[in-house]
């Protein structure tokens, strides 16, 4: 199955302000998690309920939402990994 990716605007925005090096490593691996949202490379965020995490180089972190009802993977965040968890 196929999963669509959405951003929440945060999320679009914390985007657009990445590099362009950067923006295209999270393309690739968003890429990948419309195919396969629970990526061994993730994990499930214990404390946030729903939210998954993936991290991207060593320095940025997206994190997500998996709706298989919908479909649907929802992008959160896309911040630096200091900052990431601060604010969901």
């Amino acid at each position: 199955m196929s999963y669509r990716v959405e951003l929440v605007q945060r999320a679009a925005d914390e985007l657009e302000a990445l590099p362009k090096h950067v923006q295209k490593k999270v393309a690739r691996w968003l890429d990948l998690l419309s195919r396969d949202p629970r990526y061994v490379r993730t994990k499930q965020l214990v404390s946030k309920g729903e939210l998954r995490r993936l991290h991207v180089g060593k320095d940025h972190v997206v994190v997500y939402a998996v709706r298989d009802t919908e479909g649907l993977v929802l992008v959160v965040r896309i911040a630096d990994r200091k900052d990431v968890y601060r604010g969901l």
